[in-house]
C-alpha cells in the first residue's frame, strides 16, 4: 500500500555485505488494466480514434508489455495500437509474440513491420507503407468517422504513409504525458520497490566505498543491484569523485577514488516493473573528517532540498514554486540546476519546473496535484572549485503535503 516501504533483511558471510530484497505485493495485471483505463480516459476527452505508441515506456504503460526496452529506445522494432474503443493490438518484434501472451489489455498481438533503415536498407519506403495501411486499417475499423490519431514518435517517412492515408497525425507524448502525470494506487507500490531496489544499491555502494576503488567500480555496485533485484537499466553514468565532482554532469571514469573524496552521484535507476527511483547523495571516502568547504556545500544543498521539498502543495502553480524555491548565494547560485523538481513515473516525466530565473525562456506553468512523484534535487559547486555536492529526494504529494519516498539517510555528521 502507499506509503509502506520495502522490506531489506541483512546477514553477513566472510565479510560482506548481503541482502534479500522483499518487494511489496504488486498486482501488476490490474495495474495494467488501471493505466489503460486512464489513457483511455485522455484518448476519449481528446476526441481521437486512437493512439500509436513506439517509445518502449509508453508501450509498457498502456499493455504493461516489455521487451528489449533499450534497444527499442533507438529502433522502432515494436508498437501498439490503442483505440479509443476497441480492442488493443500490439504489433511485437518477430519471433517474440510468446513473450507477451497473457497480458489482460492487450487483446491481440500481431509480427510488427519495421521501417527502419537498419533492417529495410533502401526498402523503407515500401515497408512503411505496409505499416501504414495495417494502421489505418484499424483506424478504420475502430475509430469510425474519426481519423485523428496520436503518436509519441514517428519517423518522417511514416508520417508520410499516414498522410497519403488520410490519417490525421497528433502529439502523443503530449497526450500520454497527461494520463502519467498523477500515479494510481499501484503505481506508488511499484515506484516504491524500485525505491527499494535503489537503496539497497546505495546500501551496498556505500560498504564498497574505500579508498582505492575506481568510479567504475563503485557505480558498478548499483548496477548490479538493479540487475539481481530485477531491475531494468541505469539511464545515465552520473558518479565522479574528488575534483569531477565539480562542474556537474561528468560521467564515471576509471579515477580512483582517494582517502577524503568527495563522491557524489545521481542514481537514473529504472528498477522492477519498469519504474523509476532518481535520488542523488553524496558521500566522503575514507577516514578523512571531512573539510569545512566540503561541509559548506554540502549544508546548502541540504538547505535546498528541504526548503524547496515543502513547496510541493496540492494547488500550488509551477510558477508560484519557481518564485518561491530557496536559492544558493552566490557564487554558489551560478552552478546550480536550471530545474527545481521533475516528475516520475517508468522514467522522468511531466512536469519540468525550472527556477525563476530559467522560467521566462524555457518554463511552462501548470499546477500541483495530488499523487504526483516528483524528485526535488540540487546541485551545489563553486565555480572553478574543487567538489560539488549532488542531492535529490523523491516525494510524492498528498492532500496533507510531500511524502518522502526515498528515505536513504543523508551524512548528518557533515551538518
Amino acid at each position: 500500500m502507499p506509503g509502506k516501504r520495502s522490506a531489506i533483511s541483512y546477514t553477513r558471510e566472510k565479510g560482506l555485505h548481503l541482502s534479500v530484497f522483499r518487494p511489496l505485493p504488486l498486482d501488476e495485471p490490474a495495474l495494467d488494466l488501471e493505466r489503460l483505463a486512464r489513457l483511455r480516459q485522455v484518448l476519449d476527452t481528446a476526441d481521437l480514434a486512437g493512439a500509436v505508441f513506439f517509445d518502449p515506456t509508453n508501450i509498457r504503460y498502456a499493455t504493461g508489455t516489455s521487451n528489449m526496452q533499450v534497444y527499442g529506445l533507438h529502433n522502432a522494432c515494436r508498437y501498439v495500437f490503442v483505440p479509443t474503443n476497441g480492442p488493443v493490438v500490439l504489433f511485437e518484434f518477430s519471433g517474440c509474440e510468446h513473450l507477451v501472451l497473457g497480458h489482460p489489455g492487450v487483446a491481440e498481438i500481431r509480427p510488427a513491420i519495421p521501417f527502419y533503415y537498419f533492417v529495410t536498407g533502401p526498402r523503407v519506403q515500401e515497408k512503411a507503407s505496409v505499416w501504414a495501411a495495417e494502421i489505418a486499417d484499424l483506424v478504420s475499423r475502430y475509430g469510425g468517422a474519426q481519423r485523428r490519431v496520436a503518436v509519441d514518435r514517428l519517423d518522417p517517412v511514416g508520417t508520410w504513409a499516414l498522410q497519403a492515408l488520410g490519417i490525421e497525425i497528433t502529439d502523443g507524448q503530449q497526450l500520454i504525458s497527461e494520463a502519467k502525470k498523477t500515479k494510481l494506487p499501484l503505481e506508488l507500490v511499484a515506484i516504491q520497490n524500485a525505491i527499494g531496489v535503489c537503496e539497497e544499491g546505495m546500501r551496498r555502494m556505500r560498504a564498497a566505498l574505500e579508498p582505492g576503488i575506481t568510479e567504475q567500480a563503485l557505480w558498478s555496485c548499483l548496477h548490479q543491484t538493479n540487475i539481481e533485484l530485477g531491475g531494468e537499466w541505469i539511464e545515465t553514468r552520473l558518479l565522479t569523485s574528488g575534483p569531477r565532482t565539480n562542474p556537474w554532469y561528468q560521467e564515471c571514469s576509471a579515477r580512483i577514488i582517494e582517502d577524503g573524496d568527495l563522491v557524489s552521484f545521481d542514481s537514473d535507476l529504472v528498477g522492477p516493473h519498469g519504474y523509476a527511483a532518481d535520488i542523488s547523495r553524496s558521500w566522503i571516502a575514507g577516514d578523512r573528517p571531512a573539510t569545512s568547504a566540503q561541509r559548506r556545500l554540502y549544508a546548502l544543498a541540504h538547505e535546498q532540498v528541504r526548503r524547496n521539498m515543502d513547496l510541493f502543495q496540492v494547488g500550488a502553480s509551477f510558477r508560484e514554486i519557481a518564485e518561491k524555491a530557496w536559492l544558493p548565494p552566490e557564487p554558489y547560485l551560478q552552478n546550480t540546476l536550471p530545474a527545481i523538481a521533475h516528475g516520475i513515473g517508468l522514467v522522468n516525466e511531466y512536469p519540468l519546473i525550472l527556477q525563476a530565473r530559467h522560467f521566462p525562456s524555457d518554463g511552462y506553468d501548470g499546477s500541483v496535484e495530488a499523487d504526483m512523484v516528483l524528485c526535488v534535487e540540487s546541485y551545489i559547486g563553486e565555480p572553478g572549485g574543487s567538489a560539488g555536492v549532488k542531492l535529490e529526494q523523491q516525494i510524492r504529494v498528498t492532500p496533507d503535503g510531500p511524502e518522502l519516498l526515498s528515505g536513504y539517510p543523508m551524512e548528518i555528521e557533515l551538518l
